[in-house]
């Protein structure tokens, strides 16, 4: 299962961050007992993400402070490729990693069998050293982090936790005020009046929506799905762990998804996966004509497109960028009302980002004894991402650019993201269709989603690919993790009379 919030490569800018100097060309680079191989991505110093800004200092400048506190330690930072599981597999396998990386945990979730990874649960219950007597986090390292409910959800399915979330991230959908007011148009209540929004613009010659099919097969498809479930979920929900559900108690796992699937959901006999789609189709007609555009930012710059769905990282070329002439603003995914569809009972959208930046440690980091427990590097790796936790250095690293809200109580995010930190404290989706299961999947969905909504195969096509990749996904996770459905029996049994009430609920095949 992979959280993504937003969570989350899924969400990261792709393309647009250009490399500068290395840091390590701007410190001393004379020999150090220990090096630690930071890949710190969209923070990396030299680097002005979007081409926007001055090039980057703060992760240099805190690295520096703490090498001159640790004197036999050298911090190296790398432009990795850590999203692609491919090279975290290679790496990971030779113990080659880089010792801190930022991946999306759920990529962790995959391999925490393997012991790539260094859970961090007892340095979290500990204090952080570098946090002053009274201050959040010098009891424990945990009470630092200021989203706790989603940081604590980043528990993995084994109990553990892989990961420190450094900073949130959020999308929202951008729109130009100045072409609004023209047209005496308003931020929608509910769906319907979102695709009534959307036909004006339309008709006035305008491009409603700007949107790629990624994101539509991400955000989107995971964004209906729990507007058309949120009903039923009461008589679906088949696993509850009191941390995981400060943030996730109506999320289902890769082993409740597979069960599920036994019991006749997520396939042609279910109605609202079938809806799901539909209402994904009916609206394509509103964004822009080639959905594979790659600079959907100059389009809204340039205001051909009224709306832009996308991340809180597009903040930082907004507020920056010369080029933009009007006025913008922001506003979330307005509910899906019962008048509109029927599956649909109107609850406000759920949260999709969620973390942004979250720093592992992988096996790496012990290289020296090959032995946590002993491993003097291991106890500077930790101590090097502590110290990227005080309050100070955090604000000198996040809101150096305008991407992403700080995770740590004590760092204000920049005004102009204020209103995700609105949207980040509702519940999150229900699941995350993309990246729960295996690449194979994810390029299936996408590349049959696109061929569905650009009328290139049909719906009954459509759902029979659909059908038979959620079925050989979890028939494949289920091998893979060895994993025992029967567990589940005993509460399916007990969720039967809820069930029972429900209308439209698909059959066991």
């Amino acid at each position: 299962m992979i959280l993504l919030g937003l969570a989350a490569w899924a969400l990261w800018p792709r393309g647009d961050t250009q490399a500068g100097d290395a840091a390590h060309d701007l410190k001393d680079s004379s020999p150090r007992k220990y090096t630690i191989r930071v890949a710190p991505g969209i923070y990396m110093p030299g680097t002005r993400p979007q081409d926007v800004g001055k090039p980057l200092e703060g992760l240099a400048d805190v690295a520096r402070e703490f090498e001159k506190l640790y004197p036999d330690t050298r911090i190296d930072f790398t432009d990795a490729p850590v999203g692609q599981r491919e090279y975290l597999i290679t790496q990971c396998t030779a113990g080659q990693a880089p010792d801190i990386i930022n991946v999306n945990v759920g990529d962790v979730w995959q391999d925490v069998q393997k012991g790539w990874y260094l859970p961090f649960d007892k340095y979290l219950e500990e204090p952080n050293p570098f946090i002053a007597k009274g201050q959040a986090g010098s009891v424990h390292w945990w009470d630092q982090f200021k989203y706790q409910a989603i940081s604590r959800s980043k528990t993995a399915p084994d109990g553990k936790v892989y990961c420190v979330t450094y900073d949130m991230v959020e999308t929202g959908i951008f729109y130009n005020k100045t072409i609004f007011h023209r047209l005496g148009l308003h931020i929608p209540r509910d769906w319907s009046e979102f695709l009534q929004l959307q036909q004006k613009l339309k008709d006035a010659g305008v491009i409603p929506f700007l949107v790629d099919s990624g994101a539509v097969a991400d955000w989107g498809v995971d964004l209906v799905f729990n507007q058309l479930y949120g009903s039923v979920i009461s008589g679906m929900k088949l696993k509850r762990d009191a941390t995981r559900d400060l943030h996730l108690s109506r999320f289902f796992d890769w082993d409740e998804l597979a069960y599920l699937n036994q019991k006749g959901f997520f396939t042609r006999r279910d109605p609202r996966f079938v809806e799901t789609f539909r209402i994904l189709k009916a609206w394509r007609q509103f964004f822009e004509k080639d959905m594979s555009s790659t600079d959907l930012t100059k389009m809204f710059v340039t205001q051909k497109g009224a709306m832009y769905w996308t991340g809180s990282w597009e903040v930082n070329r907004l507020a920056r960028d010369a080029e933009v002439g009007f006025d913008w603003g922001l506003f979330y995914l307005p509910p899906i009302p019962k008048s509109y569809d029927r599956f649909a009972d109107g609850h406000e959208q759920c949260v999709i980002g969620g973390s942004g930046t979250q720093f592992e440690v992988t096996n790496s980091a012990f290289d020296d004894t090959h032995d946590a427990a002993t491993s003097e590097k291991l106890k500077r790796t930790i101590a090097f991402i502590q110290y990227l936790t005080i309050p100070r250095n955090v604000d000198r690293v996040v809101n150096e650019i305008l991407c992403f809200l700080p995770n740590v109580v004590g760092a204000e995010p920049r005004p102009e993201l204020k209103p995700f930190d609105t949207i980040l404290h509702r519940e999150f989706a229900n699941t995350k269709w993309l990246y729960t299961f295996d690449l194979r999947f994810d390029e299936i969905m996408r590349r049959m989603l696109d061929l569905y909504i650009n009328n290139g195969i049909s719906e009954d096509e459509f759902m029979g690919w659909m059908e038979t990749n959620v079925k050989t996904a979890c028939d494949t996770i289920v091998r893979r993790k060895q994993i025992n459905l029967s567990k589940f029996d005993a509460k399916w049994n007990e969720l039967a009379p809820l069930r029972a009430r429900m209308q439209e609920l698909p059959s066991a095949p």
